[in-house]
């Protein structure tokens, strides 16, 4: 195989870099598609994020909304909630909370989160412990947070290596695009056709969503008027 070994990555710290291009050269090996994807996105940004209750209750705030309302509403968050504690959120009525610019969903979700922290439901210092299922079933069983939630917080939180969100419509179209699959694949053929990319599952996740996001802005760009 030809141009498949991975060229440095300086938006990553040397820890963390040398385990994801010994990743990447590891899936290029296994799937050549991997190969091309990693000539067309040719870094992965560190997205990595604290494993703590701040970190979680932004993923909440995340979901289904724009990157820039996202920051946003997540911004006001902050201010609001000062330190961002389990018992500060739970002082703030929803009146304060609303003019964040949550939902009252997005709202009642944090009330949950902050809850089950402050009675010992959701211990951050003992997720870091737990195996992957274990601490998705912790994380899921906090009203509010499902699969995709849990997921995204032990691959960007926790760094946990084999996430792989199956579920994620970008993902999934990112998929759909780099092996030519005339539709979107589901979850069952998502989880098959990633099977063979254990134990680095979580870097394929990362490079396809890089890779969606590099030809959806090129695709952006293409279809725009001169």
């Amino acid at each position: 195989m030809q141009n498949t070994k991975p060229r440095p990555t300086p938006a990553l710290k040397p820890d963390r870099r040398r385990s994801t291009l010994v990743a990447i050269e590891a899936l290029c090996q296994r799937e050549p598609k991997f190969a091309e994807a990693w000539r067309v996105v040719e870094f992965l940004p560190d997205r990595r994020r604290p494993a703590d209750l701040a970190s979680l209750a932004r993923i909440i705030v995340e979901q289904q909304v724009s990157v820039a309302s996202a920051a946003a509403i997540w911004a006001r968050v902050e201010m609001a909630v000062t330190p961002f504690t389990a018992e500060q959120i739970l002082k703030r009525s929803d009146a304060q909370l609303q003019r964040c610019g949550l939902s009252r969903p997005k709202m009642l979700y944090l009330r949950h989160l902050a809850r089950a922290v402050k009675q010992g439901e959701l211990d951050f210092a003992l997720l870091p412990k737990l195996e992957d299922h274990a601490a998705i079933t912790m994380l899921t069983a906090v009203k509010g947070i499902g699969r995709w939630t849990a997921e995204i917080f032990l691959l960007f939180a926790l760094d946990r290596p084999d996430i792989w969100p199956a579920h994620d419509l970008a993902l999934q179209e990112a998929t759909r695009r780099l092996f030519g699959l005339k539709s979107r694949p589901d979850v069952k053929q998502m989880d098959a056709l990633a099977e063979p990319w254990r134990p680095y599952r979580g870097v394929a996740s990362r490079l396809l969503w890089r890779y969606y996001a590099v030809t959806q802005n090129r695709l952006t760009t293409d279809a725009a008027p001169v």
